[in-house]
């Protein structure tokens, strides 16, 4: 059974040294319009079962994002600043939602929104463990998709996320290939659907 968590999530890389987690995440959103990287993740359920998957994604801030699953499956996610699409190519299924309600208090509207996450999270730093600053981000606001979302810096640079949802569902993304503000020719963030797509609107 196929499980593709929708985040739609990223890193930054950082030229200044910040002193913990929190700085770290501070200089991202003020130094950062856009990134490059590649991910590996897995979803680990309540139960323990693992599912792996990895790609590529690309995001603009504020709100335009591109994550493509390569591996085991494809899948396509893409924000366009209004909506937000879903497209399966093996299913030829298409899913479209406002990006109000697809990103409202999510980790794609902390590192790919506005530079106001402070309204949305209440932020903890964390222990380090291994050579990665932590910070625990929690969402002031009941969350459909995640209780809570830890980021791990390592010099500076965003490496690892961890996502705890209401499922008891842990997935955590790892990012390698960090591109720091690149020019992103602006049709990566545009999607229309194949005609043969069934188009699905939430």
């Amino acid at each position: 059974m196929r499980k593709l968590a929708l985040i739609i999530l990223v890193a930054v890389t950082s030229q200044t040294a910040w002193a913990d987690a929190a700085g770290d995440l501070k200089n991202y959103l003020s130094n950062t319009q856009s990134l490059q990287a590649s991910f590996k993740q897995t979803v680990t359920s309540q139960q323990g079962k693992v599912q792996q998957s990895s790609g590529i994604l690309a995001i603009q801030r504020p709100g335009l994002f591109r994550w493509v699953y390569q591996k085991p499956f494809e899948q396509l996610i893409i924000a366009d600043g209004k909506q937000v699409w879903l497209y399966d190519p093996d299913l030829k299924q298409a899913t479209v939602k406002d990006i109000g309600k697809a990103l409202e208090s999510s980790p794609a509207a902390l590192l790919a929104g506005n530079n106001q996450f402070e309204r949305n999270y209440k932020l903890r730093t964390l222990a380090s463990s291994e050579g990665v600053d932590w910070l625990e981000a929690i969402p002031k606001q009941p969350d459909q998709s995640f209780d809570t979302v830890k980021l791990g810096f390592s010099q500076g640079q965003l490496t690892q996320m961890e996502l705890h949802d209401h499922f008891g569902q842990t997935t955590r993304i790892y990012f390698g290939a960090l591109k720091i503000n690149p020019k992103i020719d602006a049709g990566q963030f545009r999607f229309s659907p194949p005609k043969d797509a069934d188009v699905i609107r939430e």
